[in-house]
């Protein structure tokens, strides 16, 4: 099952650019009985090998905006060590249904924006070029991905196609390569912690890659729309059930 697993959320990743933190830590808690610190830092480390696997195909399609990129970074680089510190200094053992309840919150507020943004009309009004206030947004979402290893795909590429002309392919395979920065720092902070678990991350990886180079090459084939509607709803569902667990707990 985590072969599968792994495969399956890195092929989404692939064709979409949302899934890696916010399908992957809520799965390991919710149907492997992961803790949420060990969950959070495994998710970050799959998806940064997840995304070393697919954001060079982005590249060599030259769909990754390297400003906007940067300007991203600028503020996300500081958030995501802010928010891995954070929970690294966290009783976990006492905040265990509070970290439910943020993780849980997080995955279904950023899949009921990104499936609004995926079901409404887009027109043909090209957005102005907002993007010196992603720094500003940036170190909210790394800050959030360091805590919960969720919200660069959905919240990062929410921002991009507000604040930016991008296409939605340039959307996809910026954000896509600002993920994997994020993952990589907030990652190797939850690897030298401790917080992650190595049995359960090798057969993610193994399934992974594969699904990495499968997503990323049908990407180039399918609308990825369809596909990131029923992610939405199924990462919205997670999101709720794992608020609930949270609550009941």
């Amino acid at each position: 099952m985590p072969y599968f697993v792994g495969f399956l959320i890195a092929a989404l990743v692939g064709l979409t650019g949302v899934g890696a933190g916010s399908l992957t830590a809520p799965m390991l808690i919710l149907f492997f009985g992961m803790a949420p610190a060990e969950s959070v830092g495994t998710a970050l480390i799959f998806g940064a090998v997840t995304k070393i696997a697919v954001v060079p195909v982005y590249m060599a399609r030259k769909q990754v905006n390297l400003r906007v990129l940067a300007l991203l970074c600028l503020g996300g680089l500081p958030g995501v060590l802010a928010g891995s510190v954070l929970l690294e200094r966290l009783d976990l053992k006492k905040q265990q249904n509070s970290l439910f309840l943020v993780l849980g919150a997080t995955v279904l507020i950023t899949a009921l924006y990104s499936l609004y943004r995926s079901t409404r009309k887009m027109g043909d009004v090209v957005p102005r070029d907002h993007a010196g206030y992603l720094p500003i947004l940036a170190a909210g979402i790394g800050a959030e991905v360091g805590f919960s290893s969720a919200g660069a795909g959905a919240l990062g590429s929410l921002a991009l196609l507000c604040l930016t002309p991008l296409t939605p392919a340039q959307v996809v395979g910026t954000d896509l390569s600002f993920g994997l920065i994020l993952s990589v720092i907030g990652g190797g902070f939850h690897l030298f912690s401790g917080h992650f678990e190595t049995a359960m991350l090798l057969k993610l990886i193994i399934g992974g890659v594969l699904g990495a180079f499968a997503g990323a090459t049908l990407g180039g084939v399918l609308s990825p729309r369809p596909l990131r509607i029923v992610l939405c709803i199924a990462l919205a569902s997670l999101g709720a059930e794992l608020c609930w667990k949270a609550v009941t707990g």
